[in-house]
């Protein structure tokens, strides 16, 4: 191999050096030789070939890569990447082909970050080869999905970030509904459930079930929907948790869902007891159940939070010793997360650290002068109807 690229390096006839080193790579692809390929690769990023030539020659080695056995496509494009680093400036086009095609083939072994990470290293923002909007649009989106895989949010979310900038423009209704999911898959991740749930109830709301070539089916807006309610409940108990879980509840499409007993106990504000928590458990996902910095899951402080707010509606006051009894943790403990949601206005009531007890408000007061308000307007309505009838107008019924 050595004698023969030398012999066609000396040829002096560009069209000819050409074909010369073309029967070359014929061979090298027949053979399915990685120590030739190998050979071949740095020959053409030597001095010795024209970078005319070296850029045709490397761009049909690119494209035809496929031909060897995976194992050794990776062994070859690894190698080319490791000699062409030096020049990559000259080889965009054949970089980017490559890294490709080690991405195809390290996401066929579910090597999702090693993809990502191949993917990421395209120069998307080059000044010497110009890539559209809807390439770079599509690559930004499948790197942070590739990363999702591995439950990598972080670099995920950069990505996401990134597509965030090209999203407005683009028409690609597939590549928008993808960035969607990302974007939602991020924020679940992050813990931040609320804004989750909204991003998974409006991918569950599609109603269009053909997007360019792929269809949507029923099954994957389920999933959508369960996810949704699903961080819905993980969400931080308090005021603006029970809005979004009044719209779910009201949503016929939710009482179909296998989630749909939890949620209707957990709308309903009614203490939920172990063996519904566990239940509950088996369908989320690790981050949905890891452990917080306090050494409860996330799924316990979800429902110790729900239990709490729960209990401020049926009792007026409870001791530090009852509340822990009831949420299943030490008094102290209770006490600090029922501060911390009174705090934030999560929760009405104060604390009696004398007595060791909290004491819940009644919100029956703020309803009963809303029902007055409503008597009252109607009351004065009822009046100018009357004053009205009596002066002989025509009333509009």
């Amino acid at each position: 191999m050595d004698g023969v690229l030398a012999s066609a390096s000396e040829i002096t006839d560009q069209r000819q050096k050409i074909e010369q080193y073309k029967q070359i790579l014929s061979t090298v692809l027949s053979s399915n030789d990685v120590v030739q390929a190998n050979k071949f690769i740095d020959h053409m990023v030597s001095d010795a070939v024209p970078l005319v030539v070296s850029r045709q020659l490397l761009q049909t080695f690119a494209q035809d890569l496929g031909r060897f056995e995976p194992e050794a496509q990776k062994e070859i494009a690894l190698n080319f990447l490791t000699q062409i680093q030096s020049r990559s400036v000259s080889f965009e086009e054949q970089v980017l082909i490559i890294r490709e095609k080690l991405a195809e083939l390290y996401e066929a072994e579910q090597e999702w970050s090693k993809a990502a990470r191949m993917l990421s290293g395209i120069d998307l923002d080059s000044s010497i080869r110009l890539l559209d909007e809807s390439y770079k649009l599509s690559k930004c989106v499948k790197i942070a999905s590739l990363y999702l895989e591995d439950d990598d949010a972080v670099n995920a979310e950069a990505f996401t970030n990134k597509a965030s900038f090209l999203i407005s423009n683009s028409k690609q209704e597939v590549l928008v509904l993808q960035y969607k999911v990302c974007a939602a898959r991020i924020l679940d991740m992050k813990r931040k459930f609320l804004d989750a749930a909204l991003k998974y109830y409006e991918i569950s709301q599609i109603e269009t079930r053909q997007i360019g070539d792929e269809w949507i089916d029923e099954e994957a807006l389920e999933q959508a929907l369960t996810a949704a309610v699903t961080c819905t409940i993980l969400a931080p108990a308090g005021p603006q948790r029970s809005r979004v879980l009044a719209n779910f509840y009201k949503d016929e499409r939710c009482s179909k869902l296998k989630i749909y007993p939890i949620l209707e106990k957990v709308y309903l504000e009614r203490i939920l007891r172990k063996p519904e928590i566990d239940s509950f458990a088996e369908d989320l996902k690790e981050h949905q159940k890891a452990l917080l910095p306090d050494n409860f899951t996330v799924l316990d402080r979800a429902m110790i939070e729900h239990n709490l707010l729960s209990a401020s509606k049926l009792y007026t006051n409870i001791s530090f010793e009852e509340l822990g009894a009831l949420l299943g943790i030490a008094p102290p403990k209770a006490e600090k997360i029922a501060s911390k949601m009174i705090y934030e206005d999560r929760m009405k009531g104060s604390i009696d650290q004398v007595e060791a007890f909290i004491h819940f408000d009644d919100d029956k007061e703020e309803l009963q002068q809303w029902d007055q308000q409503i008597v009252g307007l109607c009351q004065a309505l009822n009046d100018v109807l009357d004053t009205m009838s009596k002066k002989g107008m025509a009333i509009p019924v």
